[in-house]
């Protein structure tokens, strides 16, 4: 069994008919060196040769059966969903999975591990404007058309366009902590997390207008994450209904705000757990969790695992972040 920490390689399966945006998104995430980091992904690109991409034509690295040797595959968009993936891609796919790779479909991809059979008895997700086709022509997957990306471990899928970049930047986080993923996203200049259960049509999943309904509430309170604050505190300083902040909120963000809260305290928790030598109980303090049991209880609901497991994995050196 593959540990997070093994992850290294990356294979980019590339046939004709993928879209570019999708595996141009993965190539940037993981075939550019994060400066200053030291080691990080080693990517490959493979498919038979030449490939023709969107208007672009591509020379693939090696061929499909390299994909067997990659600790992660990741199967770009399918431009045409009506037209079977070719046998030797699902074939490759399938493959891959069973030699123990860790599998992700970023939009239409889906379709690609729905025909490997990665996706049976899976709960999965794709371009919102597709589910009902995926979920028709694959009875056995658990199709949820309303999330950003879901995430079974070793099998994951992405929704459309922007939330490709989402997955990308949710498996660096898995791989190697928040503050790496930010810091990619920060050099990418894209949001730095967008929770894989928010909802895919999003008017506006970060607003930074002035004039947004939120646009200054939402840096207000993460200068306050130390603070207990409650809907009517953020109601009151929005200046509107706690009914109407709720609407606001799940229009922008997809969420509750209590959730969206308990989420940006838990990303502050990792980021000290990342960052600084503080203990548990100083770190609970600081994002507003009270106690080290309620950061403990709520970090390994949301993370998957307690606090000092996050730490020991993800612990950053000094000085090894720009």
């Amino acid at each position: 069994m593959r540990t997070l920490s093994d992850m290294t390689t990356v294979a980019l399966a590339a046939t004709d008919g993928m879209l570019q945006f999708e595996l141009a998104i993965a190539q940037e995430v993981f075939g550019s060196p994060l400066p200053g980091f030291g080691s990080w992904y080693e990517l490959s690109v493979c498919g038979p040769a030449p490939v023709k991409v969107g208007r672009f034509l591509l020379e693939p690295d090696h061929g499909l059966d390299r994909l067997a040797r990659a600790d992660t595959v990741i199967v770009p968009g399918w431009a045409d969903i009506d037209i079977d993936p070719p046998a030797d891609l699902v074939d490759a796919v399938r493959a891959a999975h069973e030699a123990g790779a860790r599998v992700a479909s970023l939009c239409t991809g889906a379709f690609v591990l729905a025909a490997a059979g990665l996706l049976d008895g899976r709960r999965a997700t794709t371009h919102w404007a597709h589910t009902d086709v995926l979920s028709a022509r694959h009875p056995l997957v658990e199709v949820d058309p309303d999330v950003l990306y879901v995430d079974n471990g070793s099998v994951l899928t992405s929704a459309g366009k922007a939330a490709a970049m989402d997955l990308c930047l949710h498996l660096v986080r898995a791989d190697h902590g928040s503050a790496v993923a930010n810091t990619v996203a920060r050099r990418l200049v894209v949001p730095p997390h967008r929770a894989g259960g928010q909802a895919q049509f999003v008017t506006a999943p970060v607003p930074e207008q002035d004039d947004h309904p939120l646009g200054g509430l939402l840096p207000w309170i993460t200068e306050r994450l130390d603070r207990p604050l409650t809907v009517e505190d953020l109601a009151r300083h929005a200046n509107m209904s706690s009914r109407n902040l709720a609407r606001h909120f799940r229009t922008a963000t997809g969420t509750t705000p209590l959730r969206w809260l308990l989420n940006q305290r838990i990303r502050r928790a990792q980021e000290l757990l990342e960052r600084t030598e503080d203990s548990v109980d100083l770190i609970a303090e600081a994002t507003g969790m009270g106690t080290a049991a309620t950061l403990r209880r709520h970090f390994n609901r949301t993370v998957g695992v307690p606090p000092d497991s996050y730490r020991r994995t993800f612990r950053t050196a000094k000085g090894s972040l720009p």
